[in-house]
């Protein structure tokens, strides 16, 4: 990349960025630096095309790097895709992801069960193998579990990863290949002429480019507005607990009681899961990360799931936002005008999609469309009778302060 200084309007400077083409690639600005858009820029930047990632914070700073970990997704298009490329990932991008094969699931009443099987029916149609556990199955691979456990199940598919580390791996190859990240810069607007995009405004100034990701998690209705789109989608606070470390188990990964989460390679517990404080955004801001008595319920839950570890002491916490669609599905689209732009929302599922996702929203920003996944369900137009009050008739606003 090079810059041309000047000076504008009041003796600002204006800065405007252009890329240097490797291989007559066409140079992409990818809006957001989670783990959708860092994906997006690694698969783009992995065919030579000349990408920019531009982050108002630090890349993976938020919900990217601080979830669950899990990469098990049966219900999504993009499953299998998913399944195929986690083994792969640590050789792929160069570094550790810390990637683990394998789920659990743990029941504590009939009811979980039943909707854990039905769950599992999407994967096992597809050909993947799973297993029933009983309590004493369950108790053999998870010591922690009481006798309020009426069984389980064990995926023999799916895993979990570690989203801190997975989200350095993919900034460090994208910038291995080339790529350029700009932290602590602010998008401002995207300009399009005769249908295009032709140019990403930010903080630091000006971004030609020949196409457009926006990857921005809840700020993304915000710049898809402008250009004449309405993006639906609700923002939330999302909390997480992790605990002191705990002997290794064989699986780390195990759900159940309205959690997910994992145990980490150093023993940790990270756990996460609802309910949602419904919030409105301020501009471009981020609102401060605070805890609410989302904790006490996460605290509590995983006391319920894991009755023989009450005394373990809960070590540190995080609250931060996340975007939710009005049917809870991914946004995966490119928009017919300006043409070269393509939308990417994950509603709150974003990091065990991530390769899946970023190869695919790759596709649809060099040829139109993604050859290994039917993504017309993802599309922004299911969205077209959406009312506008959509989201006080599912009582997803946010509390008066």
């Amino acid at each position: 990349m090079a810059a041309a200084l000047g000076t504008g309007a009041g003796g600002c400077r204006v800065y405007r960025w252009t890329a240097q083409r490797r291989g007559g690639g066409e140079v992409i600005v990818i809006v957001g630096g989670g783990v959708t858009g860092l994906s997006t820029a690694f698969w783009l930047a992995r065919e030579g095309h000349p990408v920019t990632v531009v982050e108002k914070g630090i890349v993976g700073w938020e919900a990217s790097g601080r979830n669950g970990g899990g990469c098990t997704h049966p219900y999504s298009p993009l499953f299998r895709e998913e399944q195929r490329l986690w083994p792969m990932m640590d050789e792929l991008l160069g570094h550790p992801t810390e990637w683990r094969p394998h789920r659990l699931k743990v029941a504590l009443d009939e009811g979980q069960l039943d909707r854990l099987w039905k769950s599992t029916k999407l994967a096992t149609d597809q050909g993947f193998e799973a297993a029933p556990l009983d309590r004493a199955e369950l108790r053999d691979l998870v010591p922690w579990v009481g006798d309020n456990a009426v069984g389980g199940i064990h995926w023999k598919y799916g895993g979990h990863a570690n989203p801190q580390r997975t989200s350095q791996a993919y900034a460090w190859a994208v910038e291995r290949l080339g790529g350029r990240i700009l932290q602590h810069t602010a998008v401002r607007g995207i300009r399009s002429q005769g249908g295009r995009a032709v140019a990403v405004e930010t903080s630091a100034g000006e971004i030609g480019c020949d196409a457009v990701v926006i990857a921005a998690g809840p700020h993304t209705a915000a710049l898809a507005a402008p250009l004449g789109h309405r993006v639906p989608m609700a923002p939330a606070r999302v909390e997480m607990i992790v605990t002191e470390p705990l002997p290794s188990i064989v699986h780390g990964g195990v759900d159940g009681n309205g959690l997910y989460g994992r145990q980490t390679l150093r023993g940790n517990l990270a756990y996460g899961g609802g309910p949602h404080e419904w919030i409105d955004l301020d501009g471009e801001a981020t609102p401060r990360p605070v805890n609410s008595p989302v904790v006490a319920s996460l605290a509590r839950r995983l006391n319920e799931l894991f009755p023989r570890l009450g005394h373990v002491r809960v070590i540190r916490s995080w609250g931060g936002i996340v975007e939710n669609t009005p049917d809870g599905r991914p946004i995966l689209d490119r928009l017919e005008d300006p043409g070269n732009v393509v939308v990417a929302s994950m509603s709150s599922v974003g990091f065990g999609l991530s390769p899946a996702t970023g190869r695919a929203l790759a596709q649809l920003v060099l040829q139109g469309h993604c050859d290994f996944a039917d993504l017309s369900q993802l599309k922004l137009s299911r969205f077209g009778n959406l009312p506008l009050d959509w989201r006080s008739r599912q009582g997803w606003e946010a509390m008066p302060a």
